[in-house]
């Protein structure tokens, strides 16, 4: 199927079957497509915590909106960005890609230093609002890669993040939850929107062309 099959065939499940569960190998490529993501200046500034523990997962529930959903889905993907940019983050990443790529470390030093003139300078309220807009790329391609493999998933800011980040002690990894994602198999009984037809706004009221 194509890119838009794939997307026409995904929808938010409502509702999922607590007995089944989503295969590792296939976890593990929607969390490699999480982690190919673009991201500004290639940083990653972010982690993705994959929770499949039940016992985890119940105390994750208070503070959900769709409660249920978490506790019966197969796993909760947490798409946590660090808590402000620091120079030492920054140089471990570009220290990673010069010997990745064999290169002599510092030989992005002058682009690093620029950044880390505008991030060193800027509050860690306004860092977390830019590392955390990274966080939703990384979403979107993993929820494209569940449809590509028809598994059933839902993307989640309907939670307490003050729980999510106490329960696993995101403080203790300079982290701070974003946003969730739910994988699992879709009760259909329960799945209430899974019979509706798909609905989006069309061309003409979506996008705006300047030719």
């Amino acid at each position: 199927m194509s890119l838009i099959e794939d997307l026409n065939w995904r929808h938010a499940v409502k509702a999922y079957n607590p007995s089944q569960k989503v295969s590792q190998d296939k976890i593990d490529k929607i969390l490699e497509a999480a982690r190919l993501a673009p991201t500004s200046s290639g940083l990653q500034p972010f982690k993705v915590l994959v929770v499949e523990n039940q016992d985890l997962k119940n105390q994750l529930v208070e503070g959900a909106l769709n409660p249920e959903c978490m506790r019966d889905c197969s796993h909760v993907i947490i798409f946590a960005a660090w808590d402000n940019y620091t120079a030492e983050r920054i140089d471990k990443v570009y220290d990673f890609t010069t010997d990745e790529r064999g290169l002599p470390r510092g030989r992005f030093g002058s682009y690093t230093d620029k950044i880390k003139g505008i991030y060193l300078n800027t509050s860690a309220e306004e860092n977390f609002a830019h590392t955390a807009r990274q966080t939703y790329i990384a979403l979107g391609l993993a929820l494209a890669q569940a449809a590509e493999l028809k598994v059933d998933a839902t993307p989640v800011e309907g939670f307490d993040n003050a729980i999510v980040d106490k329960v696993l002690k995101l403080d203790q990894l300079g982290l701070k939850s974003v946003s969730l994602m739910y994988v699992g198999v879709a009760d259909p009984e329960l799945d209430w929107i899974g019979s509706m037809k798909k609905v989006r706004l069309p061309n003409e009221e979506f996008i705006v062309e300047f030719k």
